[in-house]
């Protein structure tokens, strides 16, 4: 796809879908490594991964003794998982070409954010409600529009190993306040069906990116296996409001790693948006 069709769909749309994200020969690693670390998150021994997001439970913080049933693998580049091939896609060219275009920035300007990992669970399907990452479901028509118009300083995206037909979107949502029935529908019946809402359907390679403030949900069936990448990239520019939607995700374990290559100064790009934070406890956006 060309730069200006992307930013059109994004713009247009509030979402765009971009094939073959992935280079061939990454994805057979990336699926094994996605196995491997799924199987950790599952166990209910001392041995397990305790950063999971737990199903009944759709925003951080997920609990850390609580391994009944997973929707969602956290940090899949920490150290500790050992599984260097996620570091080495998300600092890769196709990924880094993709966001510079939309974030309008060049790659040294790029600040390492989350990478985590969906995953279908195996006992209860789960669904998430209706929701925009950075607003409440209570905020007023006056700060929904004032938060839409906020500058963007960061993008996120999906990434399916294999076909995924996980996420609904109401296009073109990221531009206006919600309706009447909207707002009702996320009041009384959050995960109702609402007008004009759609599939987004991936194939294996493919890669939604979509802004967090467009209107959107996700359902979580225990069949077929979903191994998503879930994951999101942010600017030197962003602020208080962006630290949040990152640091709400307990990222001071990056602090203590050394990563390869341009990696390290979008890692250290984060840790300056740490300290300008000035260590204050920041919160959570969205707490349900």
């Amino acid at each position: 796809m060309t730069p200006d069709e992307i930013l059109g769909s994004l713009e247009t749309y509030g979402y765009v879908i971009i094939p073959d994200l992935i280079p061939p020969p990454l994805l057979g690693p990336l699926r094994e490594a996605s196995s491997r670390v799924i199987a950790r998150a599952r166990d209910e021994s001392d041995a397990g991964w305790p950063h999971v997001r737990v199903v009944g439970k759709q925003f951080p913080p997920w609990p850390k003794d609580v391994r009944e049933d997973v929707w969602g693998v956290q940090h899949i580049m920490h150290p500790d998982l050992g599984e260097r091939v996620f570091a080495e896609w998300y600092g890769s060219q196709p990924v880094l070409d993709a966001v510079t275009t939309i974030l309008g920035c060049g790659a040294k300007e790029l600040q390492l954010e989350l990478f985590n990992l969906l995953v279908n669970p195996t006992k209860t399907a789960f669904s998430l409600a209706w929701h925009r990452d950075s607003i409440p479901p209570e905020a007023s028509t006056e700060v929904e529009i004032r938060l839409l118009k906020a500058p963007r300083y960061g993008t996120q995206w999906n990434t399916a190993l294999y076909d995924d037909s996980c996420l609904l979107v109401v296009p073109g949502s990221h531009r206006r306040p919600r309706t009447d029935e909207e707002q009702r529908t996320m009041a009384e019946d959050p995960r109702a069906k609402l007008e004009g809402e759609i599939v987004v359907h991936l194939k294996t390679s493919d890669t939604v990116f979509y802004d967090n403030n467009i209107l959107h949900r996700a359902v979580y069936p225990t069949e077929p296996v979903r191994q998503t990448l879930h994951a999101s990239m942010g600017t030197v520019e962003a602020g208080v409001e962006r630290a949040r939607n990152i640091l709400q995700h307990d990222m001071e374990w990056v602090r203590d790693v050394r990563f390869e290559g341009r990696l390290e100064g979008m890692m250290q790009n984060l840790v300056r948006l740490r300290d300008e934070t000035g260590g204050q406890e920041l919160g959570y956006n969205l707490e349900w």
